[in-house]
């Protein structure tokens, strides 16, 4: 018998303003916002690794082991997939880290979306809206 695993999808979004500056996160799995300020500072890059990396941690922490990982970030995607290559050294630390989270995963998809479908963009922006 074969056991059934639930995929955990999650969106993954994370920015500064202004760029580069200070850093902001936010992740949004089973319907749940993760967020973290106040990250120290940094690029709109690093900030978007920063949010696929808690997003690993999100996902290591509930319990899962296959992965729907969205975000509107076509470049750490692609560099996350290996297909685009890390030119800084920052980046390039980022995405070992990934790799070593990414690891513990059965399967685990990196999918783009548009920027108005990233749940976890939404919860940022509504934050500055209401804030």
């Amino acid at each position: 018998m074969t056991e059934h695993r639930q995929r955990l999808k999650l969106f993954f979004d994370g920015g500064c303003r202004p760029n580069p500056g200070p850093m902001e996160i936010a992740v949004v799995a089973r319907g749940q916002v993760y967020e973290r300020n106040d990250i120290g500072t940094g690029t709109n890059n690093d900030a978007e690794w920063l949010a696929l990396l808690y997003a690993l941690e999100i996902a290591i922490a509930l319990g899962a082991d296959d992965l729907d990982l969205w975000g509107d970030s076509m470049l750490v995607i692609q560099q996350a997939k290996g297909q685009w290559k890390c030119r800084t050294p920052a980046l390039k630390i980022h995405q070992a880290q990934f790799n070593t989270l990414a690891s513990q995963f059965t399967r685990l998809t990196l999918r783009h979306v548009g920027r108005s479908h990233n749940l976890a963009g939404i919860a940022l922006a509504r934050k500055h809206a209401s804030g």
